[in-house]
């Protein structure tokens, strides 16, 4: 999990990994399908609490790059289609829905609700109390950042996120990173990787003094 402080509000920016993710919807009410549809929706397609009320049975397609969510309405009114996972095509066929009527049958602040559920359930099972300040925005966030990282074009990513400000869109998702790149970068770094030497990797300790305990800097 990586935090960061929003600009001008209170709260903090999360992007989850992709085990925290799993966590996240492993702690969905048991038996709840549409709630878990609507953390797939914004965990897997990075779709808006809005958008996410608005999906049917009949959005959910399959064209040449395999299935995907239309989003007839997404922010601004604009149409996009988005790739979905096959786990959402299943959890629908479950609920025995109307083509035209909606998976998740809820206001958009019920989804909050939901994910503040869920995240405290979380913060519980693992004592992370960075949990507390997970929101139904930081799933779409952590997706928006994980498909840069997984080699997804920009451009693409911005077509399937609905993301029309370049400027915007380099500020918070290219300029930004998830916590799988932090472990990788990490692991670069010999003295900071599990059971790594303290010292440079040629055993030296380019002049800095060894600190016994109880001693002081020489």
């Amino acid at each position: 999990m990586r935090l960061k402080d929003y600009d001008s509000k209170d709260g903090k920016r999360v992007w989850l990994s992709e085990s925290e993710i799993g966590l996240l919807l492993d702690h969905t009410d048991p038996n709840h399908v549409e709630m878990r549809i609507a953390f797939v929706l914004a965990a897997r397609c990075g779709l808006r609490r809005q958008e996410i009320v608005d999906v049917a049975p009949a959005h959910l397609v399959e064209n040449d790059t395999g299935p995907v969510v239309r989003v007839w309405h997404g922010k601004g009114d604009k149409y996009r289609e988005v790739f979905a996972p096959r786990e959402l095509e299943h959890l629908a066929y479950g609920l025995d829905r109307d083509a035209d009527e909606p998976l998740v049958s809820c206001d958009p602040s019920t989804i909050y609700s939901w994910v503040a559920r869920a995240r405290d359930r979380c913060r519980a099972a693992t004592g992370d109390d960075g949990w507390k300040f997970v929101g139904p925005h930081d799933l779409r966030r952590s997706w928006g950042v994980r498909l840069l990282e997984a080699g997804v074009l920009p451009s693409v990513v911005m077509e399937l996120g609905g993301w029309e400000d370049w400027s915007t869109f380099r500020e918070h998702y290219l300029a930004e990173f998830s916590p799988e790149a932090l472990r990788r970068e990490r692991g670069k770094v010999g003295w900071l990787a599990e059971g790594g030497a303290d010292a440079g990797s040629d055993g030296s300790n380019h002049g800095y003094s060894v600190v016994d305990s109880g001693s002081r800097y020489q």
